[in-house]
């Protein structure tokens, strides 16, 4: 029991890691800073600079307030939208499958490891469970990484965005970069991916014993006793 435990720390190295991971990939879902738009006119962008997230466009206005004070105003996108880019509605649909994914990869984990800790020692309860915890991490990080590299890959294209009216947004910037929930992206693929190499190699957390008690097999039948075990109680020399 204690040399299965001892095994299991690199495994449990990857659960915190990949609840790291798990939380760089919800939080870079929700940060508005995707792509930094930098603009000429500032009649209405006041500070010259508008954020396009895959939710929302938020910049600030000094245009309705008073002044010295700034408020941000955001337009969220619909499903409806239409000159939303493909790059935003793949990032959309990927990052909520990878946040699910991921979840169900910190479960198939974190019970392999209730398994380990409580000295329940058979393979089909172990192995397995981390395998699949691999598995949902490698596809979490795939899913992150694909919206992240074309959304980054937008940026330095400099590709426009047809906004309507309604959003007072130019159709294409003086200039962008790349925002937070970029390199936050970059940094939970990375841990996802890692730690699902990590997470597909649990065979070492089998411990010796217990390959041993699963190859030992019960006899069909009962043993049965020795006769001449029963015989060496009698004197024979007679």
């Amino acid at each position: 029991m204690n040399s299965l435990v001892s095994t299991s720390h690199l495994q449990l190295a990857a659960f915190a890691l990949g609840t790291i991971g798990w939380i760089l990939c919800t939080v870079s879902m929700g940060i508005v800073e995707w792509r930094v738009w930098h603009v000429d006119n500032t009649t209405i962008i006041s500070s010259g600079i508008a954020w396009v997230g895959i939710w929302k466009v938020c910049f600030i206005s000094y245009l309705h307030v008073s002044p010295g004070y700034r408020e941000q105003f955001c337009h969220k996108f619909s499903g409806y939208d239409s000159f939303i880019p493909h790059e935003i509605y793949a990032a959309q649909g990927l990052l909520l499958i990878a946040m699910f994914t991921g979840l169900l990869g910190l479960v198939a984990t974190i019970f392999a490891l209730r398994n380990v800790y409580m000295g329940i020692t058979h393979k089909t309860l172990i192995a397995p469970f981390f395998l699949l915890g691999g598995f949902f991490y490698i596809f979490a990080g795939l899913c992150v990484l694909i919206p992240v590299s074309w959304n980054f890959y937008s940026v330095t294209q400099n590709q426009s965005i047809a906004f309507p009216p309604s959003y007072y947004m130019p159709s294409s910037p003086a200039a962008q970069e790349a925002g937070a929930a970029i390199p936050v992206g970059i940094v939970a693929v990375i841990l996802l991916l890692l730690i699902s190499g990590l997470q597909c190699k649990p065979r070492r957390l089998i411990s010796p014993s217990a390959h041993a008690s699963l190859g030992r097999r019960k006899p069909l039948l009962p043993l049965l006793p020795d006769p001449l075990s029963c015989c060496s109680q009698w004197d024979l020399s007679v």
